[in-house]
């Protein structure tokens, strides 16, 4: 800031151009203002005029205080030009930066809209992972030893197998001949399927249970019975007619009931300890070739059988490899029979050591309703997929 002090009398020449002569005069201040203060704003200049009364003729006291009074009013001058120069700056200051009346949300929207913008993530990829191949369908084959010293064959159908309800030559037999396309013997495209035969129950004058072929019912079927169920897709359970079984709307398709469960919730029943009640044995022994089917919670069936044993040894040998329920079914040396192929169509083997007959009896034909175990072939539009599972 810089100040000029001129005299009015001289014609606003500078007052050191020729003496000072004491009178009325006034003077003038100018204060030029440098072209910013904090922030931009016009150069201004602020021009202040001050009359001083003099008389003609004055003491030098009076001269000293005219200058005096000269300097004082140059200082309150210069003061009040300061504080118009504070003003100039804030007034400035505030039209180059108003205050904001934005609302909360939109200064928020603003300052993000002032952040830039990320990146363009990456691409998603397609993933590559190849899936779970489907169960290859086989027999697992393996022996226990029971405490009684008894041997017991347990076969394990795994894979998406299915179930077939084959009907015998002599039972049922001409009851259900003329209705049932399997019959005595795999034959066909069935052959070229088989993994494994096995027996089914007690013969149908027994009296211990109902049976039912592809829909056609042969003997009545009774409530409260351990019955295995084949439903149209060839998918098996096992369960207890009348006790959650047929569940609503399951497509029941062939049932074979014999007698009462062997095998309930995991254990073996009190009533497999009766070997008595399990059937007339040959010469009235206890133990005589036995049989029975078990399923485990992942739905698979797996057979057992001993040429010599009681029913607590069956129960016992399917309890251990993990079946839920388990029943009875044919009994004594002439009826009881498991076959297996290590392949799909391959060479049946003749599994229950001792069995009587041969490997190739269920191909040749048979007297007695048996099941047929078969890999998948090609499936009609509708049915439910080989691999899934009726759980018990």
């Amino acid at each position: 800031m810089t100040a000029t002090l001129r005299n009015a009398s001289t014609g606003g020449r500078d007052h050191h151009e020729r003496p000072f002569r004491p009178g009325l005069c006034s003077f003038t201040v100018v204060l030029a203002w440098p072209t910013s203060c904090l922030f931009s704003f016009t150069p201004i200049a602020s021009k202040v005029t001050v009359p001083v009364s003099e008389p003609e003729e004055q003491p030098e006291a009076g001269r000293r205080m005219d200058g005096s009074m000269i300097r004082h009013t140059f200082l309150a001058a210069s003061a009040l030009a300061g504080a118009c120069g504070v003003a100039a700056c804030s007034g400035a200051s505030a039209a180059a930066h108003p205050p904001s009346t934005a609302s909360p949300a939109a200064a928020q929207s603003t300052a993000a809209a002032r952040i830039p913008p990320a990146a363009n993530p990456p691409p998603a990829t397609r993933s590559t992972a190849t899936p779970a191949p489907i169960p290859r369908p086989r027999v697992s084959i393996t022996r226990v030893r029971t405490g009684d010293g008894a041997l017991v064959i347990v076969a394990t159908f795994l894979g998406p197998v299915r179930y077939v309800l084959h009907n015998g030559s002599a039972d049922p037999g001409p009851a259900a001949a003329g209705l049932v396309r399997a019959g005595p013997a795999v034959t066909g495209a069935e052959r070229r399927h088989l993994l494994a035969a096995f027996n089914g129950g007690f013969k149908l004058s027994a009296g211990v249970g109902g049976y039912m072929q592809e829909g056609h019912l042969i003997s009545p079927l009774r409530s409260g019975f351990a019955s295995l169920v084949i439903d149209r897709s060839g998918q098996a359970r096992i369960g207890v007619w009348g006790r959650g079984l047929p569940a609503p709307g399951e497509a029941v398709y062939s049932v074979r009931q014999n007698l009462q469960p062997l095998v309930l919730k995991g254990r073996p029943t009190a009533a497999s300890a009766d070997w008595a009640i399990w059937g007339a044995t040959l010469g009235g022994g206890a133990y005589v070739a036995r049989s029975a089917i078990g399923q485990d919670t992942a739905g698979d069936l797996m057979y057992a059988a001993s040429m010599s044993a009681v029913p607590t040894d069956l129960a016992a040998a399917l309890a251990s490899h993990g079946a839920r329920i388990a029943m009875e079914l044919d009994i004594n040396p002439e009826w009881v029979q498991l076959d297996a192929a290590r392949i799909p169509g391959g060479a049946l083997s003749a599994e229950i050591p001792g069995q009587y007959r041969p490997s190739d009896q269920y191909l040749a034909g048979w007297t007695r309703d048996f099941f047929a175990v078969l890999a998948p072939s090609a499936s009609p539009p509708g049915t439910p997929a080989p691999s899934a599972r009726i759980r018990p």
